[in-house]
């Protein structure tokens, strides 16, 4: 399995189903240095694919490290956001809910 897919299989099992209770998004991610994969929230339940999905909600853009130190609560979302380590596209404010989805 690759480094990445084992990030996104966390992110699955510590989905939290009541903050994402009303959400209907994808969020794609692309990395920089592994494949794209998305995560496809829809009542209440969470789905992973690998590669592009047709039409995001939200394109977070990064390289590996980065989706892990900010997935494992090491690094500030907004502050890698701010410092240029995420590129984001589409509804940026659903992007700031992703550690409140995906806790520790």
């Amino acid at each position: 399995m690759s480094e990445a897919k084992a990030v996104f299989e966390s992110m699955l099992a510590r989905f939290d189903a009541d903050e994402a209770d009303d959400m209907e998004a994808v969020f794609q991610f692309d990395l920089d240095d592994d494949s794209n994969y998305h995560l496809s929230i829809n009542e209440g339940k969470c789905a992973m694919a690998e590669g592009e999905h047709d039409d995001p909600t939200v394109t977070l853009s990064m390289d590996l490290d980065t989706l892990k130190d900010v997935m494992s609560g090491e690094l500030d979302g907004m502050a890698a956001f701010m410092q240029g380590k995420i590129r984001a596209d589409g509804d940026i404010m659903l992007a700031t809910k992703l550690t409140q989805i995906f806790p520790q």
